[in-house]
């Protein structure tokens, strides 16, 4: 599972218990009257519109994708924030970026050696690309 994160900030006249039902709350509806060349239509497939509703979003027709279904999980109206999982669609396609993070936590003042680190990257980069191949050459095995 691919992780993209990014913020942005728009300062808006609008008030901000208002723009997250008109955003938000209610952009299935208003989202294809307004940019119909964005988003056609949505489905909502399961639901009522809170956590747990699935919805499937049909692009306009200069999209490069097709649709995207995604499930909402939270929505905090005091907070004025949505949270949904993208879990179908042509989005997802197209492979993944990963990502690690390793942690070293050492006994007393251990120290790490650089060169330890280095051929500790590169032995895991190595297991990942034979992953990759295998995956590759085996697609419907998992």
């Amino acid at each position: 599972m691919g992780v993209f994160t990014y913020e942005d900030e728009v300062t808006c006249s609008i008030p901000p218990a208002k723009m997250l039902k008109v955003a938000i709350l209610d952009s299935d509806n208003l989202i294809p009257k307004i940019m119909p060349q964005a988003i056609k239509c949505v489905e909502i497939l399961q639901g009522e519109g809170g956590p747990g509703t699935i919805k499937k979003i049909h692009f306009g027709e200069g999209s490069k994708f097709k649709s995207m279904t995604h499930r909402v999980d939270a929505i905090d109206k005091e907070n004025f924030t949505i949270n949904y999982t993208v879990i179908d669609g042509d989005v997802l396609s197209g492979g993944c970026i990963y990502k690690k993070t390793s942690k070293y936590h050492t006994k007393d003042d251990a120290q790490v050696c650089e060169e330890h680190i280095k051929g500790g990257k590169e032995e895991g980069l190595a297991l990942f690309k034979a992953i990759e191949a295998y995956v590759s050459a085996h697609p419907d095995e998992y």
